[in-house]
């Protein structure tokens, strides 16, 4: 059995029934509202042949649909990639446009995180042309540039409410993974770090990138610390260094992500927010938690 959830803009809460009207022709069952006009589920028998021609159709009007099975759809871990993820902006963008060089460094993440770029060596010529910038703009980028993703904090108070472990794990810096983590309560937080000299970035990253392949140790890790694997666990992030993670987990969401992530992916949420994800693993309105 599978499970249909369609999934609409919060801001916009367009959904209505018709939808699954709509699609009458693959028998959904025992439709249910999760947030009225913004996700609705029903049951499926059988995965509809065509179900990637009608994806594309409701992606021109601005919904979501995912097809997924239904057992073990609520998930004991979260794992999070943090920049354009859980945050709205890249870090390394912003602190690249204190140093004068944004334009150049925005360039080149969009290219690494589209994966036409070594991810590693991306970041280390990134981090390079920060050498000299001080320590403290990193407070002043967290409090006049970085906004949260809409939904990031009932996600994270959620699923820690249902006894689930949530970690950030980012390609980008632990200056940032620390406050945002904090604000949103995860369990834990892993990134790089940038190398500090007398109050001012090098313009090195400590060794090793924590890339790509780190992602998926940390999936890897987290879950079998606590005796899970990789499929009791939900993964979101947007980036080409996501990709592998999002695989390997059980459920794997591509969060208004990059065309190349985009299309490996199975589950892709490019109008809902984050509480897509809690509407995703079976989780109502009247279930979300703020933290605090």
């Amino acid at each position: 059995m599978h499970v249909l959830t369609l999934l609409s803009d919060p801001a916009r809460a367009d959904l209505t029934e018709a939808a699954l009207r709509e699609l009458s022709g693959w028998g959904p069952r025992s439709p249910r509202w999760l947030a009225d006009g913004v996700a609705l589920e029903a049951t499926l028998d059988l995965l509809p042949a065509d179900r990637w021609e009608a994806w594309r159709r409701w992606q021109e009007r601005g919904v979501d649909l995912v097809l997924q099975p239904a057992a073990g759809r609520r998930k004991k871990v979260l794992l999070a990639d943090m920049d354009s993820t859980m945050i709205q902006q890249e870090c390394i963008d912003e602190l690249a446009a204190h140093a004068g060089v944004g334009e150049h460094v925005a360039g080149i993440t969009a290219r690494a995180m589209n994966g036409e770029l070594d991810f590693a060596e991306a970041l280390r010529s990134r981090v390079a042309l920060l050498a000299d910038l001080p320590t403290a703009v990193v407070d002043t980028v967290l409090s006049e540039r970085i906004t949260l993703m809409p939904g990031g904090s009932e996600l994270v108070a959620t699923m820690r409410a249902h006894g689930a472990y949530t970690a950030l794990v980012s390609g980008g810096f632990t200056q940032f993974t620390a406050a945002v983590a904090g604000r949103l309560g995860f369990d834990e937080h892993r990134a790089n770090t940038l190398a500090v000299d007398g109050g001012r970035f090098t313009g090195r990253v400590l060794e090793p990138v924590v890339g790509r392949e780190a992602k998926v140790a940390a999936l890897r890790e987290i879950t079998a610390g606590l005796g899970l694997t990789p499929r009791d666990a939900i993964a979101v992030g947007d980036g080409a260094n996501d990709l592998d993670m999002l695989r390997l987990a059980g459920t794997g969401v591509a969060l208004h992500a990059k065309p190349v992530v985009a299309e490996q992916v199975e589950v892709r949420v490019n109008h809902g927010d984050l509480t897509a994800l809690l509407y995703l693993q079976g989780y109502a309105a009247a279930d979300l938690l703020r933290p605090g």
